[in-house]
């Protein structure tokens, strides 16, 4: 009886996390990719987008409530969290910020599983500054194009890699080509003039790069781990909402989201752990 509750508390955990990604995936500023890593899903992720006939008996069961979750919360629920977003865009973000940093420790342990390696920081440090960089430069420039076949294969690439590559949310790399509206509003109304361009697109990066991220964590497992860690970092950092701290009362709820946020992440984390784990 006793494992029926771990095995259906597991399945809710997941389920709730899927829905957490499915959400970040689709709202400004937040990555899916980075709640995967923060989940400690990113890896079996990588192994069955990369080699998905082999690993589809051992990965799909354990990875299937997190899909489900995921198509919940990137149809349904983010249309609700966007309003919020909308509405309250700073609490909103800083809520995730919460999420993001409070999972930082937990990360930091993962990418030590199998060891400590020496100038492990090195990635860590070239991968913060080099995405850092790159969003800022994104964020620099504005330029408004037509959408068309092309760019929505180009929204999908961007989709795919705000999974594969975690930090690089697809609306940061779409909003300053006046892409994101477009794009997003195509999924919600089931655009199949959007979604079947989209989907080529992130088919075709899927096939291109999760093989080859999969065999750089076989490989370098500690230091492919730290350099995420950095993007994660990076790209948190972007997100936060600045010029919503000018005034006492608007700082004031933004820390306690931020606090909120965190809370929820290491007791998201503190029961994640009390589960035991099944074996990959």
């Amino acid at each position: 009886m006793k494992e029926n509750n771990t095995s259906l508390l597991r399945v809710i955990l997941r389920v709730l996390q899927g829905v957490l990604i499915g959400v970040g995936a689709v709202l400004p500023g937040i990555s899916g990719g980075v709640l995967c890593v923060v989940f400690g899903i990113y890896k079996p992720v990588m192994e069955l987008l990369g080699d998905p006939i082999r690993k589809f008996r051992t990965h799909v069961p354990k990875l299937l409530p997190v899909i489900v979750g995921g198509a919940v919360g990137f149809l349904g629920v983010a249309k609700i969290l966007a309003f919020f977003l909308e509405a309250y865009p700073a609490p909103s973000v800083c809520l995730f910020i919460g999420l993001i940093t409070g999972m930082l420790p937990s990360l930091f342990r993962e990418a030590n599983e199998k060891g400590r390696v020496k100038n492990a920081w090195v990635p860590l440090a070239v991968a913060f500054v080099v995405i850092l960089a790159l969003l800022i430069s994104l964020n620099l420039f504005s330029i408004t194009i037509t959408p068309n076949f092309g760019w929505y294969v180009f929204c999908g690439f961007c989709l795919a890699l705000s999974v594969i590559a975690p930090g690089m949310s697809f609306s940061t790399l779409l909003m300053p080509l006046g892409l994101y509206t477009p794009f997003v509003d195509g999924l919600g109304s089931l655009d199949f003039s959007i979604l079947v361009p989209a989907g080529i697109g992130a088919v075709v990066t899927v096939i291109c790069l999760a093989r080859a991220v999969d065999a750089l964590f076989d490989h370098f497992y500690a230091y492919a781990f730290h350099a995420i860690i950095g993007i994660v970092i990076a790209a948190t950092i972007m997100i936060v909402p600045v010029d919503s701290f000018t005034s006492l009362g608007s700082a004031a709820v933004n820390v306690v989201c931020l606090a909120v946020g965190v809370a929820a992440a290491l007791a998201l984390d503190r029961f994640n752990s009390s589960i035991p784990k099944q074996d990959d």
